[in-house]
């Protein structure tokens, strides 16, 4: 009697909402496939198109559901989830997802570092430094562009890495363990090279985490990381 009382107070708006959440926990409906129409959720819950149309809406709105013109509403895709310490790579985090990983690799050089970078090295300008660009695929849809330096002293090997069959956080974790990390997070418009590498509109909104690593009481690695944000979260514990 009280779960009947409880569910008859819930709005019917909800009660759409729920039923569409669990179908999809369920597996009924999976990533990108197309859910109900809005008119055979009329039918199904003998409701107004209006009430229908604010449980989809609010859906959508929470990212559960995408809506595209023409063609219906679909499971939206999940967030790719990044931490923000250097314990696990990329590459682990998407096939942990049940994805297929690839890399492209865009530069890797050595360089010298100007004064803004050796300030963070806390090294003197001129200093050399390992420099990579990467733009990292995730189900062939780009998801992160990583530009990163890194000291030589930390790992003094880097520019002999096959980038194509191991990130440079794999590399970095065998070659100089990460003893702590210092990290900022901001929205930002991409820029036309990492629109470009990202597939995305000119300006249009990026996640960009920067990170700076240690390893062995020196600066290991400075990398910034550019995610479109419409399909990132991050996520991460303090213990």
């Amino acid at each position: 009697m009280d779960e009947q009382i409880a569910q008859d107070s819930t709005p019917i708006f909800q009660r759409i909402k729920d039923y569409l959440v669990g179908e999809i926990a369920a597996g009924t409906w999976k990533e990108g496939e197309v859910v109900p129409s809005e008119l055979a959720l009329v039918r199904q819950f003998g409701v107004s198109r209006m009430t229908v149309n604010r449980a989809v809406r609010e859906l959508t709105a929470e990212q559960v559901l995408t809506r595209r013109q023409g063609s219906g509403t679909f499971v939206a895709p999940k967030k790719y989830q990044a931490t923000l310490v250097e314990i696990k790579s990329i590459a682990d985090e998407i096939r942990a997802r049940g994805h297929v990983h690839r890399s492209s690799l865009r530069l890797l050089e050595s360089s010298h570092a100007g004064e803004l970078l050796a300030h963070q090295f806390a090294l003197l300008a001129g200093s050399a430094l390992f420099h990579s660009v990467i733009v990292h695929f995730d189900n062939e849809a780009p998801i992160q562009v990583e530009d990163r330096w890194v000291n030589p002293a930390c790992a003094p090997r880097y520019l002999e890495q096959n980038f194509s069959v191991m990130t440079p956080n794999e590399h970095l974790m065998q070659a100089a363990p990460l003893q702590g990390a210092i990290y900022s997070i901001e929205a930002l418009p991409a820029p036309r090279e990492v629109a470009e590498m990202l597939a995305l509109e000119l300006r249009q909104s990026c996640l960009v985490l920067r990170r700076r690593t240690t390893s062995m009481g020196q600066v290991a690695s400075v990398v910034t990381m550019w995610h479109p944000g419409a399909l990132v979260q991050y996520t991460g514990s303090v213990s």
